[in-house]
């Protein structure tokens, strides 16, 4: 499968960012990375942060993504699930979906840290 098409079964899966329970402020490192639009630091921040981010609970939602998918008649799933349970978190589909939440997670904050998973410091109760 070519990083497109990677991309465009990224696309077509039922994931929606704040329904997923990961750390957006792990997410937003490679939001930030594809909003300075540098190649190599959007590649090194998903080879960084997918592993963990499958760990924290990402991978059941994709499984059950791509099952549905499949059910769709969704192009190249079969293959998408078969890289995904073979290579994990480094497989081309798993880091066009890191990318994917990550340009998603990006749109909804507009910048906004808090947004993204930021708590601010010292904590609100801290202030009061």
């Amino acid at each position: 499968m070519t990083d497109a098409e990677a991309a465009a079964l990224a696309a077509a899966l039922e994931l929606d960012v704040d329904d997923i329970a990961i750390c957006h402020a792990c997410l937003s490192f490679v939001s930030f990375a594809i909003d300075s639009g540098d190649d190599h630091e959007i590649a090194c921040s998903i080879t960084r942060m997918a592993p963990d981010l499958r760990a924290e609970g990402l991978a059941e939602p994709v499984r059950r993504s791509l099952r549905r998918a499949r059910e769709r008649g969704i192009a190249n799933v079969d293959e998408g699930i078969t890289s995904v349970e073979k290579n994990g978190p480094l497989s081309r589909e798993a880091r066009a979906i890191v990318r994917r939440l990550a340009t998603d997670l990006s749109a909804r904050a507009q910048g906004d840290l808090l947004r993204m998973g930021f708590e601010p410091w010292p904590p609100r109760s801290k202030l009061v």
